[in-house]
């Protein structure tokens, strides 16, 4: 099955396994999804039982053996200069987003290096995925970018959702459902007013005028 004409993609980083349900979920809801590692993010494909379609990077983090062994087992090799101003998974994001696919869905991208977690998130902005449905997925949770207009939430009652503004002040903000409701209100930059909150129903809507949501659901109370 070529990239182009799978409807979601799973895309793999060099970060934590961070199993979970929502992981699992994912998994077994595509399972003719394309897979991409990026660089040692294949181990944790193979970690999964997947098979490795695209294999992407400058591969410093697997060595000749294992790259020989992703390639004689089907994947396509696309490999980079150490010397690029991408990252592995960035280049990831990149060519996954040329391939038109309907979900993208990030596992292993968090980790113990603070900043290759932030960068990772704030990879979700580029601008090649906004008409996407790309979504981080780590353990019992899942995180996204909202853009202004309104977003749909599923969950169950007690799940544990946080609005966190990541380019400046997002304003307009109205909730539906959440224990905490924003009627027309703005959150800056810096307080943490919307983490927290707690979904009331098996739904709940986000909707906000200007600026850029990170969206974090979390199963049950956080």
């Amino acid at each position: 099955m070529e990239a182009s004409k799978s409807l979601t993609t799973f895309i793999f980083a060099n970060g934590s396994t961070d199993d979970g349900p929502l992981v699992q979920r994912e998994l077994k809801a595509a399972p003719d999804a394309w897979v991409i590692a990026a660089d040692g993010g294949a181990r944790q494909a193979h970690h999964y039982g997947l098979r490795v379609n695209t294999l992407i990077g400058d591969m410093d983090s697997l060595d000749e053996d294992e790259i020989r062994y992703f390639v004689g087992q089907g994947a396509e090799l696309h490999r980079h200069p150490p010397e690029k101003d991408e990252t592995d998974l960035e280049l990831a994001l990149l060519y996954a987003a040329k391939q038109s696919p309907t979900r993208i869905r990030l596992f292993s991208a968090l980790g113990d290096r603070l900043d290759q977690t932030l960068s990772n998130i704030y990879l979700l902005a580029l601008a090649p995925l906004r008409n996407l449905d790309v979504r981080l997925v780590a353990g019992k949770q899942e995180a996204w970018l909202a853009y202004p207009g309104k977003v749909t939430i599923n969950g169950a009652k007690g799940d544990t959702v946080s609005l966190i503004p990541i380019a400046g002040e997002a304003a307009g903000i109205q909730t539906e459902a959440l224990y905490y409701p924003l009627r027309d209100e703005t959150l800056t930059f810096g307080p943490a007013r919307g983490v927290s909150n707690v979904m009331q129903t098996n739904q709940a809507t986000v909707q906000l005028r200007s600026g850029v949501l990170l969206v974090v659901h979390t199963l049950g109370r956080a």
